[in-house]
């Protein structure tokens, strides 16, 4: 089986200037998504996607990682996904079983959550597949609440009927925006994920999807705490 893994960094970003490129714990954002696609044992070819030269820079510096020049016109902060998926594709003759999308904002996802994404799609027969991770039961939908005018609470989604523990709450999961994982057949069909998605549990502690300067501080502190141990 032929899978491609693609990481998309491209050099811009909103409410962290250049976010793939700042450096967490003394190394660039990017390199943490590429040094885990070279861990994985499933991954056949690895491209860094992007419209900038340092980034692509750094992917030239790592043995059997192809750096893709990516078109400004599917660089912008509204692009979509499939337009740099489907470039890549249309850059290489080989042909391609899976399609595997590792994001540098999740910097401390492991070669081995990769590929546990990967075998799960096999296993289960599924379209997709994407790393979840479980929700806190503080931000529960059931205990989400609206304002009225008068600054009284009402429910936004259901009655509590005074369930608050975690273990009176159904199990709920949320992409955590690491890995994504599909079928050509998917990607042919102009989507990322396909009707049938499996999810790959990761714990909360490797779940970390940076999007602002807070998230990168909580990031440096998990590695440091690891570093430590």
């Amino acid at each position: 089986m032929k899978i491609l893994g693609i990481i998309p960094a491209r050099g811009g970003s909103k409410r962290i200037p250049h976010k793939n490129k700042t450096k967490l714990n003394g190394k660039e954002l990017v390199r943490y998504s590429i040094e885990a696609a070279k861990q994985s044992k499933l991954l056949t070819h690895i491209v860094v996607s992007s419209d900038d030269d340092m980034i692509l820079s750094i992917a030239s510096t790592y043995n059997e990682v192809e750096s893709l020049r990516r078109p400004d016109e599917i660089s912008g902060d509204k692009a979509l996904a499939i337009a740099y998926v489907e470039h890549a594709l249309n850059n290489f003759e080989e042909s391609y079983d899976l399609v595997v999308i590792i994001q540098p904002s999740s910097p401390l996802t492991t070669g081995a959550d990769i590929d546990n994404t990967i075998d799960l799609l096999i296993q289960t027969e599924s379209d997709s597949s994407v790393s979840v991770c479980k929700l806190d039961h503080a931000i529960h939908p059931v205990k989400m609440k609206t304002l009225s005018h008068e600054d009284i609470l009402l429910p936004f989604i259901e009655e509590e009927k005074g369930r608050m523990a975690a273990h009176e709450l159904p199990e709920l999961y949320v992409r955590n925006c690491s890995v994504y994982v599909s079928t050509i057949h998917v990607i042919q069909s102009g989507r990322i994920i396909g009707d049938k998605c499996s999810g790959y549990k990761m714990p909360r502690e490797r779940s970390i999807d940076i999007n602002d300067p807070l998230d990168l501080e909580f990031a440096e502190f998990l590695l440091m705490k690891n570093n430590g141990k």
